[in-house]
């Protein structure tokens, strides 16, 4: 095995609240690394084009550093530029399109170690996985999970679900253009595609299996639904689930039965489910009824010394329990948590 970097940190997950982590563990003096599968901030990244959030830019900055737009609500493309500029204000060091693949506890110190970087003693052993197909490994005293809610969609697990033109996520309504288009769901991110694809010129049918669209649409936004369902120019099939996808159509079934409705594109807004593999393998419980990873929700520190939880990851399966305005401040509970336990001598110079 070739020579290991050490860091006193390492994050797994450069979205906001990871980024807010390693700028937490920088400023108390530890050095820190943070690594991603995809971009910076890429589950943003993969948002809808022209998408606003709910919350103010104020809430979405971090630290300390301000967001400033010329609206209300700023929008995906904002967000990249002010998270792209936060990280480079910072000069963190974000290893982009690098996956871990595995992490392990260090019973001895494998290879060498720069101990100029790494002032706490190693605790951990990163894989990775490079995009041009090296491997990397790396050691860290503490591993911060913070993989966001974005990798791992809630498969309905219908026969053609896998099909090229079904998709999971959703960006623009531009290539819907006259095309008959499902989008399954009643939230907010379906209502936003249904909208936006009506408005590109789609023929949008919705299939929802509750008898209404969702209590938390966004309700700036539901007066504008619920008219184009009254209108007609969304059809709605209410109580209804999808039954297998075909190539040109999905097959439904509702209260007057089955039926075929025809699709070139679907869209399954379904949600997605955490990603708890890596912390599954290095043994912290995972509640099976909320999804929730066993964790201090004062420090995030999890049972398994030095793996600590940050952002959505630590809401289970309720994803809108955190957002990144009440996740941005994981990182200071960590940053104090491993301070707090380490010896003074370790403590690099502020």
């Amino acid at each position: 095995m070739p020579p290991i970097n050490a860091v006193d940190v390492a994050i797994v997950g450069a979205g906001p609240c990871g980024l807010a982590c390693a700028i937490a563990a920088q400023r108390a003096g530890l050095s820190v690394m943070t690594i991603d599968r995809g971009p910076i901030v890429g589950g943003i990244a993969s948002y809808p084009t022209y998408m606003s959030f709910f919350s103010t830019a104020e809430r979405l900055s971090i630290g300390g550093v301000p967001f400033l737009v010329a609206t209300d609500k700023p929008t995906r493309r904002d967000a990249l530029a002010y998270y792209r500029g936060v990280a480079s204000h910072f000069a963190l060091d974000v290893r982009q399109y690098e996956t871990v693949c595995g992490i392990e506890p260090i019973v001895s110190v494998h290879g060498e170690r720069d101990a100029e970087s790494s002032a706490l003693p190693p605790q951990w052993t990163l894989h990775t996985e490079r995009r041009s197909g090296g491997a990397a490994h790396y050691a860290a005293h503490a591993v911060v999970v913070a993989t966001g809610y974005f990798g791992r969609p809630n498969l309905l697990g219908v026969p053609g679900e896998s099909m090229a033109h079904v998709q999971h996520g959703y960006r623009e309504g531009h290539g819907a253009w006259h095309e008959p288009v499902v989008i399954v769901g009643g939230g907010n991110s379906a209502v936003d595609a249904a909208l936006d694809m009506y408005r590109a010129g789609a023929s949008v049918t919705m299939v929802h299996f509750e008898t209404e669209l969702d209590a938390k649409v966004k309700p700036w936004v539901r007066p504008d639904i619920m008219a184009r369902i009254a209108e007609g120019s969304i059809a709605v099939r209410f109580a209804s689930r999808v039954m297998s996808i075909e190539g040109d159509a999905v097959v439904i079934d509702g209260p007057e039965g089955t039926s075929r409705v025809s699709a070139t594109q679907v869209y399954l807004m379904t949600g997605y489910l955490p990603e708890t593999g890596l912390l599954e393998t290095v043994g912290v419980p995972i509640d099976p009824v909320s999804g929730v990873p066993a964790h201090d929700s004062a420090t995030m520190a999890t049972p398994v010394p030095g793996i600590y939880l940050a952002g959505v990851i630590a809401s289970g399966f309720d994803a809108n329990k955190i957002f990144i305005e009440n996740g941005r401040d994981h990182g200071d509970r960590i940053a104090a948590h491993l301070l707090a336990r380490a010896p003074l001598s370790a403590h690099h110079p502020s």
